[in-house]
């Protein structure tokens, strides 16, 4: 029978092991209350409005450089929301753009590619749709922004650095900001939030306490690039006013009366009213029709007197932007009145605005 030796090291460990103290207790948990109101809205919100939000990955072309095969890569990441059960996805053009193509996650990882629907940068906005069971596509609840209060509070959603089905808390820190597109068009009536936003939320919803919709989250105001409590989303009533239009017509078909307007600076040269001065009026367009006039040069140099739109329904207009804002808010076909002034004297006008071509 073979003996085990013990050796001098061997005895030490086990002498060492056999005087070692027990291991400290553990400190006795302390039980938790019940969580409170502002915490059980927390969790309750998220529960409901998240399984609408989507993780949006960008694709572009690149070819391999030995085969020259060309493959999809990911190229970028947003977030989005389910607009309805027909798999319309709502969420920045700033998300997609330069992209090739775009793949869609829902809250239960499922994948799914995405196809165009219709984007309108001048509000930064953009559709997308995915053909997934309707069962996996909640749509998102939808309030209202013009009757938002500074202070209450709300709620972002989205995917920030990639990371998804994120929620960040804060409160309306201001209404009526402008913040400019991605064609240099001015957003007007923006929410700023104090929420945090980082890159991956844009495109994702901004939510009130009852969890409906107020607004899309596009863009941050830092020097650094990541949330420093200023960031700004598109206010729900605009995304309800454009959304159904991207979706019905593939483009946001813009109600036009067939002008150019000049700069302000125009106006204050000129000592004209404040409004839009007219550089041209296209042929056959509603202006002309209604008999709008452009300032123009006579053959001996002399300006021509032509007409500036000074109000639209009785609402003034100070910029063509103004002016184009306004007719965005109205429908192909219908009738507005203009105020127009020319050399000294302002009348009133009834126009049918056309279809934008574009």
């Amino acid at each position: 029978m073979r003996r085990r030796v013990l050796t001098l090291s061997s005895l030490l460990l086990l002498s060492t092991a056999l005087a070692a103290p027990p291991p400290p207790a553990s400190r006795p948990v302390q039980p938790r209350g019940p969580l409170d109101a502002a915490e059980l809205n927390h969790i309750a919100v998220f529960k409901r409005v998240s399984p609408s939000v989507v993780h949006i990955t960008t694709l572009a072309l690149r070819r391999d450089m030995f085969s020259l095969n060309v493959t999809e890569v990911p190229s970028g990441t947003g977030s989005g929301f389910v607009w309805d059960g027909a798999g319309h996805i709502v969420t920045n053009a700033h998300v997609i753009r330069g992209a090739n193509g775009a793949r869609v996650t829902l809250a239960d990882q499922s994948e799914y590619e995405a196809e165009l629907v219709g984007v309108f940068q001048d509000r930064d906005l953009a559709v997308l749709r995915i053909k997934a069971p309707r069962e996996k596509l909640p749509p998102i609840p939808v309030g209202l922004s013009r009757d938002l209060q500074v202070g209450q509070q709300v709620y972002a959603i989205g995917n920030p650095f990639g990371l998804d089905q994120t929620l960040t808390t804060g409160i309306v820190s201001a209404l009526g900001r402008e913040i400019e597109s991605l064609n240099r068009r001015t957003i007007r009536n923006a929410i700023q939030t104090d929420a945090a936003i980082n890159p991956g939320n844009s495109g994702g919803p901004l939510l009130d306490s009852a969890g409906r919709l107020i607004g899309v989250n596009t863009s941050i105001y830092s020097p650094s690039g990541a949330s420093a409590g200023i960031g700004f989303a598109i206010p729900v009533d605009e995304v309800n006013r454009i959304v159904p239009r991207l979706i019905r017509d593939g483009r946001m078909i813009r109600p036009v009366l067939g002008v150019t307007g000049g700069p302000p600076s125009l106006s204050e040269v000129l000592k004209l009213p404040r409004g839009v001065a007219l550089l041209r009026v296209a042929p056959n367009s509603p202006a002309e029709k209604a008999g709008l006039r452009a300032f123009a040069r006579g053959r001996d140099g002399r300006l021509i007197q032509g007409d500036v739109i000074t109000a639209i329904d009785d609402e003034a207009v100070a910029s063509f932007d103004d002016m184009l804002t306004l007719f965005e808010q109205r429908q192909v076909g219908e009738r507005v009145s203009l105020s127009v002034w020319r050399a000294g004297a302002t009348r009133k006008l009834q126009v049918q605005l056309a279809a934008s071509e574009d």
